[in-house]
């Protein structure tokens, strides 16, 4: 095969052999990429049943995308080869890693916890590895690790084409349940990367003989030797996480990949978690004479922030409470406190023609002391290299080792040209003035920044940002903007497949507006995947979470969100709407007081504190707020509907028809919640006309339709007997119970 050309493919090298498939390294002379091309063993080309295996593989390692998981371009058919045509990763497979010895306990768990990452977005597809081990998984040379190998993996709603009592997988790896040849789910690939793990810390395997059914028979019948590593200690708490991975009973492991990522996520020594690292970057200052850089100066220090939340064991505080701070004579101190962090980064700009001259000073909050400052005197085009040196500097001062990810993530440059860099930081600029002037302001520098550079992935997702404003601010119609958003992200994924903000806006579209929610699922995962450190990700990633009835989750993810952005009334405001939602009505009055606290002119809040005292029986309080909610918030008929629904449960249903009359009157003047007219003509009784009104909802894309099953059972539980009720989930693809 070594210099044959099969179709655009160049074989170049074997790299790999294992039972399913032999695997070449090739040169893709179509798009000048190397790829890694697998074919079907030649004793295997007569077996229909190996070769749709083979497809099969594919098939499942095709359907998915997750910064974990190799890339699987393309299966095709040549001369009777089958063969599969992947990303060819450049770095070393686990298996070669371990050769040399166990691995450090960060190195180990980080290598995990990127794993578990992945199988959660494969597990949340139905689909299941069944071969995890440490050859199948690669560390790129940027330590980003990837699962290779679907060879074995078994679709949950597709045909299993392994026979019952037919053993598959490597035995060392195996769960009891594989080794017995039943059939497996989710919780058999958390026992195998136990066992990698187990391997990974102690270089040895949890169960071992010299002969295959030696190994079998240990896995079924005796426990897993103790976590061993020479001269160094590990932690109970670590041995512990690896243990509930190797529970013989799956009942007793973790249920899930995502559960095992959070136990290790949250895995740290008291003393180090005490003492993590936090940095708030306050907006620049504008020392240019002629005072117009403003945008310069907030886009340089937004580029650090979204640089520096790449890093795991450094918390940043995001853009809008480090910016809340713009403009004002405040303590260093005072902002500290007020947002919870050890150091804060602050500088100035002066900017003339292509001369910058930019200082920069990292402050420690306790004492006012100065751990480090410089003054860069540059040209323009050293604007990238100096945002490397600030954050080289922000990394050594506060004492943190990056893993190599991490490093890669901060040193990332989106574009090499200044001038379409400068164009894209005045786009953001106006993209934080949402108002229909500024967002067309913000469109055409996006626009002229792309002209500047064609390839410039971050320009195409601020347009994607645009046009999505203008649809849910009612700017403009939603199906004429949410196309253009849709090109836009898109453009910006083919360019750039591991950029945050584009998969965060391929997710909120599909959330809200296509009501896709296993691409809205899979987006914020790799998102967040990507960036944890993205707050408003955090923030909406929490109603996704509400729409699929993870209620604990949404809650969770809600409060993450709080604590990277403590400034944010909106994220306060939502947590209100969470908590009530989720049945604790109590715990949403007590967030209301934060909310309000922060932002008295929170409509968002008060209505949604309104339907807690609904639900506490608290009618006048109820009424109060959503009165209040009215007179704060752009009128849409939540309010009316909700005061409505309360005169009918206290017998007044003169009073509700009259609102209902003026609903209907508004709607045709300006926009009213659809579903908001329909839950009240159910309460009204008449479901012939709640059901004609959730009609529409669905057409006007409603962003209450998200949360239908949830809200009706608040609202107007009646139309829940309703068939048709039944009817509008499943076109929905929402759960009814």
């Amino acid at each position: 095969m070594i210099g044959k050309t099969i179709l655009h493919y160049r074989i170049l090298e074997k790299i790999g052999e294992g039972g399913m498939g032999v695997v070449y390294k090739a040169e893709d002379t179509k798009l000048k990429r190397m790829v890694a091309l697998k074919f079907l063993p030649a004793q295997f080309t007569g077996d229909p049943q190996a070769r749709t295996r083979f497809a099969q593989e594919a098939q499942s390692a095709a359907a998915l995308d997750h910064p974990n998981i190799c890339t699987i371009y393309e299966i095709n058919e040549v001369g009777g080869q089958t063969y599969i045509a992947m990303a060819y990763i450049m770095g070393q497979s686990l298996k070669d890693k371990i050769l040399s010895g166990p691995l450090d306990i960060p190195e180990a768990v980080n290598i995990v916890i990127q794993v578990a990452e992945g199988l959660k977005s494969a597990h949340g597809r139905g689909i299941i590895h069944r071969d995890i081990k440490p050859g199948n998984i690669m560390q790129t040379e940027e330590g980003k690790v990837k699962i290779m190998d679907f060879g074995l993996a078994k679709l949950e709603r597709g045909a299993d084409l392994t026979k019952t009592m037919t053993i598959m997988g490597t035995p060392a790896y195996m769960s009891p349940e594989q080794a017995r040849g039943e059939v497996v789910d989710q919780r058999t690939d958390i026992w195998s990367l136990g066992c990698v793990f187990f391997e990974m810390l102690s270089g040895q395997l949890p169960f071992q003989s010299e002969h295959d059914q030696g190994v079998i028979y240990s896995i079924l019948k005796e426990e897993p030797r103790p976590v061993f590593r020479p001269g160094k200690e590990i932690q109970a708490q670590l041995k512990t996480i690896i243990h509930k991975c190797l529970e013989k009973d799956p009942r007793n492991r973790y249920q899930d990949a995502a559960a095992l990522a959070e136990a290790l996520k949250s895995f740290e020594k008291p003393a180090q978690n005490a003492h993590k690292p936090s940095i708030a970057v306050l907006p620049f200052v504008d020392m240019s004479s002629q005072k117009d850089q403003e945008y310069f100066c907030d886009g340089i220090a937004e580029e650090l922030i979204n640089g520096l939340t790449h890093i795991s064991d450094l918390r940043v505080v995001a853009r809008t409470s480090a910016f809340a701070f713009k403009g004002k004579d405040v303590d260093l101190r005072d902002i500290g406190r007020k947002l919870n962090v050890d150091t804060v980064l602050e500088g100035s700009i002066r900017k003339a023609g292509n001369k910058l001259r930019i200082t920069a000073q990292l402050i420690k909050v306790e004492d006012g002391f100065h751990l480090w400052s410089e003054k860069f005197d540059r040209e323009m085009e050293d604007i990238f290299a100096i945002q490397d040196e600030i954050s080289k500097a922000i990394v050594d001062n506060l004492k943190i080792t990056l893993l190599a990810q991490e490093k890669a993530a901060i040193e990332k440059r989106h574009t090499d040209d200044p001038e379409a860099y400068n164009l894209y930081l005045k786009g953001l600029y106006f993209t934080y003035r949402p108002s229909p002037e500024a967002l067309n302001k913000a469109l055409d520098y996006f626009r002229k920044a792309i002209d500047a550079d064609p390839n410039f992935a971050l320009a195409y997702a601020g347009m994607a940002n645009v046009y999505a404003n203008f649809a849910i601010m009612s700017l403009a119609p939603p199906a004429d903007m949410l196309p253009k958003a849709k090109t836009a992200f898109q453009k910006a994924l083919a360019l750039d497949s591991l950029l945050a903000e584009a998969h965060f806006y391929t997710a909120y579209i599909a959330f809200y507006f296509e009501w896709d929610w296993e691409t809205s699922e899979r987006s914020y995962e790799r998102a967040l995947a990507i960036n944890p450190g993205n707050a408003l990700a955090h923030a909406l990633y929490a109603w996704a979470c509400l729409a699929r009835k993870r209620f604990e989750e949404a809650v969770k993810e809600i409060k993450l969100a709080q604590s990277l952005d403590p400034l944010m009334p909106l994220f306060y405001a939502f947590s209100v709407a969470i908590h009530c939602a989720v049945g604790k009505p109590d715990d949403a009055i007590s967030e209301f007081e934060r909310a309000v606290e922060m932002d008295p002119h929170s409509g968002l809040a008060y209505f949604h504190v309104g339907v807690a005292y609904v639900l506490k029986r608290e009618t006048e309080k109820a009424i109060t707020a959503l009165q209040k909610s009215k007179e704060l918030a752009v009128y849409s008929g939540w309010a009316d509907g909700m005061l409505g629904l309360i005169h009918i449960s206290e017998g007044d249903r003169e009073k509700a028809e009259r609102i209902l009359e003026e609903m209907l009157a508004q709607k045709k003047r300006a926009y009213v919640s659809s579903m908001s007219i329909g839950w009240l003509w159910g309460a009204l009784g008449n479901f012939d006309r709640a059901f004609e009104y959730f009609d529409k909802a669905r057409e006007e894309r409603d962003t209450l339709m998200p949360f239908v099953h949830i809200y009706t059972k608040i609202h107007a539980p009646e139309i829940q007997k309703d068939p048709r009720f039944r009817a509008l989930l499943k076109k929905m693809k929402l759960d009814e119970d």
